[in-house]
């Protein structure tokens, strides 16, 4: 499986109405807070949203609802990982994404047999507190040789500057929120991440 190499992740529908129709190829839905009709309405919008544009979406955590609204992509943290029943995952088709953060988590991960892991931070981040320092380049090429064929994808503190550094060191996709979410032109930010990485997309 290949996976675009801009992740953008977005908080609601909104952002993803906003900002998949300038080009992006792949975007998590990550809702932390809103009722289950709330969540369940964002989600029909994005998937209207991204099946109009050829964008992959992935939802984060809702796995019971991603199966429900007939989700492809499924992403899960580790806690999530453990309370999320993998074989109505799996039955119902959802490819998974899966974090990681450490070797023990790296460990959990494999044996789910996820379609791609993802590694973080791997620089400092303002997104949320962490109980993990950042990770640095080093650790993606260790991650990569270790996941085999598996996608990785890189998370955290990234921005346009530091792209070629994360795929020169293993990464398949560059996940992003704040640099484009936070930045005061975003549909500009946006356009600046799809041309930085559009070398890794032919």
């Amino acid at each position: 499986m290949r996976l675009d190499p801009f992740y953008l992740i977005v908080d609601s529908a909104e952002w993803i109405a906003r900002l998949v129709p300038l080009g992006v190829k792949l975007v998590q839905l990550r809702i932390k807070d809103g009722t289950e009709a709330e969540i369940r309405g964002d989600i029909r919008k994005a998937k209207t949203v991204c099946c109009a544009h050829g964008c992959q979406l992935i939802v984060n955590d809702y796995w019971q609802l991603a199966i429900e609204e007939g989700c492809d992509f499924l992403h899960l943290g580790q806690e999530d990982l453990a309370g999320a029943d993998l074989r109505a995952i799996r039955a119902a088709g959802l490819k998974l994404g899966l974090s990681t953060h450490d070797d023990v988590e790296l460990e959990t991960a494999l044996a789910a047999e996820p379609d791609y892991i993802a590694l973080g931070p791997v620089y400092p981040t303002i997104l949320k507190q962490m109980k993990w320092a950042p990770q640095g380049l080093g650790r993606l090429s260790e991650w990569k040789a270790r996941m085999g064929n598996l996608p990785l994808v890189a998370i955290g503190g990234l921005n346009v500057d530091r792209i070629d550094g994360v795929f020169a060191h293993g990464a398949d996709s560059a996940a992003v929120v704040t640099d484009i979410t936070l930045n005061s032109d975003p549909e500009g930010r946006t356009g600046q991440w799809l041309e930085a990485t559009a070398r890794w997309r032919r």
